[in-house]
């Protein structure tokens, strides 16, 4: 053990202290395009911690770099030394003022902030794209701003107070009118040369004019130098210089913000211009009608979204200049919202449009109009060349010139060969972003991108006195170009706030200020080709809130990042590393992945890293392993009948023995022997079988494998079928149950393990069972475990095309849908509940089933809590019997959300998920008809 980790376990204990080839290799990327490895990556729960961190790093001189959701796109978070990873156990918010302001860790999302201030009707001033993955803490770092929020309502603006820690290991809160004394103080240097910065500046008319001007536009080049014309104070001066400072000048420990109304009334529409001229004539009237977004989007761009099932039908036919503006009005009323349509219709009656507005109130549209928006970026990166790396850069330029700079900017692409360029924007902030997607595995390839990347910051600086970043941060890419940007003097400012700030240069070190001038070319991000269902990955991050091995193991993100690694470690003959580093992944990339797909929701490029597992585990399975799994499934009948009798067995020996001695020696074996499964209680006793062979049945009940083995009936209640059936009865529906079921099966258990032509011979099995049950499709088939659902639906698309046509006939319900389409209009709730937790699984997340099951609870329930934190619980069939690990640290976050929230009830409607809550929570979890039940009469 060297010595800067023998100094760093002393401070944190071993298990937050990473130093494993799998941890260093998989934190070395971020969502840019630069590639650094650090020495290790160290997880502080508080304060003190990074204060102790703060000494081990000037100790060892080693730098020392904070990383929160690493959804930075100019390599902010990324270092050689030490990666601090606070995107765990900094997640604390609180809501004041009724809602007015919150206060926030930098662990926390910002989407996630959105959601505990939605009760409120407010939301935080920022909205970046990328919301749902972007952390507080890089919010803060990167003074993101977004779509709606302009200059105005930015982090630096709408920052109320903050606690932070110094490069040295002192604290501040300028929330604390004390520490505004004791920084005086403590911090002599700082304070003293603040003072004269700030005196400089104000003295300096033409210097303090240049900054005044450069804020009235979009800008996050160097530090934010505002701060020095907009406060006095030394304490308020630097505050105010963290935001924007990239982690550079000190850590944002927490902060409080002001919020903004969440305005309830939205109209969102498209507008088609014939050419982009014509879209930027129309933003400023737009912008002065009241419009709350204005995003332009040039043809290109328009082009890498016309994929997108319902668009309208000129869409593909629009001219080749076409250009289009998504505009959307917000107010606080209705009435206003009228007012404002009214004067922008008046307007846009003088311009020149290629179709009529259409500006759309509902939900669902306005969402789909932001779809086109939001896919343009993803779109590219999916059609780039295998290998290639996407780059999004945003420039500012002021809006009256916002058309030439488009059209410049084409004409940049065409001179150096960027064919699939796309340029949108903050169009009414005259913020635009372009995407390119560049190889850099060679000399000529990184010359090309850095003789483009030259002429475009010759045209912004020069043309256009525009800014190189408006909202992206300046990083790696653009520190060689602040001081061309700002001039020398504004420049040695910068030099002398980081320098006093960090004296021994060791926060992120290499960002902002940079002696380099080919900074921007070093440490750049290799793309090596790799498995197919990952490689249009673009390392956004997006899917890492969704994965339930993220505070346990690692991340869709993370385990793709690995697996370029490992090419690259072959590539270079470095086959020692690369044993290691696969023998790490077997724990980390595929054991504890649930597969459960549902990364693939808020990825980009759509990219479900549980296909690659489940195929990397194929690739594991030897011929005897393959053998075996299609006996199973040949003969899955027999199976069955063995899973029932050993499940009885020891749910017998657990009534005799205890539960806690059967759980704890299977505890204990599997901690010796990980193959061996831990028994969990709440499995309970295979039900009574059931039937119901009535003569006109109106639907079919398949009632789930994993439902005919395991009962979640407690204390005398009647099993999931018979509940299911006496639903029917009390709506006067038929059902038929049938009596042969034993055997049948989606395929799940095989398919979740790579066994893929196993999982098909089951699926097929059942599905001519299911057509002779069904009458040949006359009769709906309901299904009582969501997950099986999924899985049948999902799978389809591997099955031959006999079978494709035989399962088209088919229709299949989810008990979710059935149960609020065809049970809940049909019954009479008498007895509601008073107080119930929902939660939804991940299936009926990707089968868009939430909405139907939320409002099952609410027809059945005085109040229904649905926890914030709520996503997949790990369980993914068999994991919380062989890595209870992963189902632990994936509903931790939930669980703990309901500790003071007694309720009546907890329900879902998967099995084995009620199962693994109620290992972990305590409390009985259910499926959702148990509450449709008890709760009608």
């Amino acid at each position: 053990m060297d010595a800067l980790i023998k100094s760093l376990c002393q401070i944190l204990p071993a298990e937050r202290v990473k130093t494993k080839l799998i941890d260093v290799v998989s934190y070395a990327s971020d969502a840019g395009f630069y590639h650094l490895t650090p020495r290790a990556v160290v997880q502080p729960v508080n304060v003190q911690e990074v204060q102790q961190l703060f000494a081990v790093a000037r100790q060892h001189q080693c730098p020392l770099v904070f990383r929160a959701g690493g959804t930075s796109l100019s390599g902010q978070c990324i270092t050689d030394g030490i990666l601090v990873d606070i995107s765990q156990n900094w997640r604390n918010i609180s809501i004041a003022a009724d809602g007015k302001t919150v206060t926030v860790q930098p662990g926390i999302t910002g989407g996630m902030v959105n959601h505990y201030l939605k009760k409120h009707a407010a939301k935080i001033g920022p909205d970046p794209a990328s919301i749902n993955a972007a952390m507080m803490g890089g919010i803060l770092s990167n003074n993101a701003s977004g779509m709606c929020c302009g200059v105005a309502y930015n982090s630096y603006h709408t920052m109320q107070s903050i606690r932070f820690v110094l490069a040295d290991g002192s604290c501040y809160n300028t929330a604390e009118s004390g520490d505004y004394i004791r920084f005086e103080k403590e911090q002599p240097a700082i304070h003293q040369k603040l003072t004269q910065l700030q005196a400089k500046v104000a003295s300096n008319i033409g210097l303090y004019n240049r900054i005044r001007k450069k804020y009235q536009t979009k800008n996050t080049v160097g530090y934010g130098l505002n701060a020095l014309a907009d406060y006095t104070h030394p304490l308020d001066i630097f505050a105010h210089l963290l935001i924007g400072a990239e982690g550079t000048l000190g850590f944002i420990a927490e902060a409080t913000m002001l919020t903004l109304p969440d305005k309830p009334f939205k109209a969102t529409a498209v507008l088609y211009y014939p050419g982009i001229y014509e879209a930027c004539a129309a933003i400023v009237p737009l912008k002065e009608s009241g419009a709350a977004a204005l995003e332009l989007m040039d043809r290109a761009s328009l082009q890498s979204v016309a994929h997108l099932p319902g668009l309208p039908d000129f869409f593909a036919h629009l001219p080749v200049g076409a250009a289009a503006i998504l505009c959307e009005y917000q107010t606080e009323t209705q009435a206003e919202l009228e007012q404002q349509l009214e004067g922008c219709n008046q307007l846009l009656s003088s311009l020149i449009l290629l179709h009529p507005a259409a500006f759309k109130t509902d939900e669902y549209t306005r969402n789909f109009y932001w779809k086109i928006r939001k896919g343009m970026f993803p779109s590219v990166g999916a059609v780039r060349q295998r290998g290639s790396t996407v780059i999004l850069e945003d420039i500012a330029v002021p809006v009256e010139k916002l058309a030439d700079a488009v059209v410049d900017l084409q004409v940049l692409f065409k001179e150096f060969g960027y064919g699939n360029a796309i340029i949108f924007g903050h169009a009414k902030d005259g913020n635009i972003h372009f995407v390119i997607t560049q190889l850099l595995d060679t000399a000529a390839e990184i010359k090309r991108y850095d003789t483009f990347l030259r002429s475009v910051i010759e045209l912004v600086l020069i043309k256009y006195d525009g800014a190189l970043k408006a909202e992206h941060g300046t990083g790696r890419n653009m520190a060689p170009f602040v001081e061309a940007e700002w001039g020398g003097e504004a420049y040695e400012i910068m030099q002398q706030i980081k320098l006093v700030a960090d004296p021994e240069n060791l926060l992120n070190p290499g960002v902002i200020i940079n002696k380099s001038p080919t900074a921007h070319l070093e440490h750049l991000k290799e793309m090596p080709v790799v498995e197919e269902e990952v490689d249009k990955c673009i390392e956004c991050g997006f899917c890492e809130p969704n994965c339930p091995s993220r505070d346990v193991t690692t991340t869709p993100r993370r385990r793709i990042v690995v697996r370029r690694a490992l090419q690259q470690l072959r590539k270079k003959g470095m086959r020692k590393e690369e044993k290691q580093l696969l023998k790490e992944y077997q724990y980390y990339g595929l054991d504890t992945c649930a597969t459960d797909g549902l990364c693939a929701t808020d990825c980009p490029v759509d990219i479900n890293t549980g296909e690659l597992v489940k195929r990397l585990r194929n690739e594991q399975h030897g011929s005897f392993a393959n053998w075996m799994a299609g006996k199973f499934a040949g003969n899955y009948k027999l199976v069955e009948n063995l899973g029932r009798f050993g499940i009885r067995s020891i749910a017998f020996m657990d009534g005799i023995f205890n539960w806690k001695i059967i759980g704890r020696s299977t505890k204990a074996l599997h901690k010796i022997i990980p193959a061996i499964p831990v028994w969990i209680s709440a499995v309970g006793r295979p039900p009574s079988k059931l039937n119901s062979q009535p003569a006109s049945p109106q639907v079919i009940y398949f009632t789930a494998c994993i439902n005919r083995l395991m009962s979640s009936n407690e204390n005398g209640k009647p099993t999931l079928q018979q509940t299911f059936l006496n639903l029917c009865k009390k709506a006067n529906i038929e059902v038929l149950l049938p009596k042969d079921i034993t055997g049948y099966c989606c395929g799940q258990p095989f398919s979740s393990k790579g066994f893929k032509e196993a999982a098909l011979t089951v699926q097929e099995k059942a599905i001519d069972a299911l057509l002779q049950w069904s009458n040949d499709g006359k009769l709906p088939v309901v299904i009582d475990f969501t997950s099986c659902t999924y899985t049948f639906i999902h799978n389809q698309q591997y099955l031959s095309a006999d079978y494709k046509m035989k399962f088209q006939k088919l229709t299949l319900l989810d008990s979710i849908q059935f149960l609020n389409e065809n049970i809940l209009p049909k019954i009479t709730i008498t007895k509601k509940a008073e107080t119930v937790a929902i939660h939804p699984v991940c299936a009926a997340t990707k089968l868009y089933l939430n909405e139907q099951f939320a409002s099952i609870a609410k027809a059945c329930a005085i109040e229904v809590i649905k926890p914030a934190y709520s996503g997949c619980c790990g369980m993914a069939g068999d994991r919380g019997f062989l890595v209870p690990e992963l189902t632990y640290g994936a509903t931790k976050m939930e669980l703990d959300e309901l500790k003071n929230k007694p309720c009546n009830g907890y329900y879902a409607s998967s099995t084995t998920c009620e199962i693994a809550l109620t290992e972990h929570s305590g409390h009985r979890y259910e499926h959702i008809m148990y509450l449709m039940d008890e709760a009608s009469s």
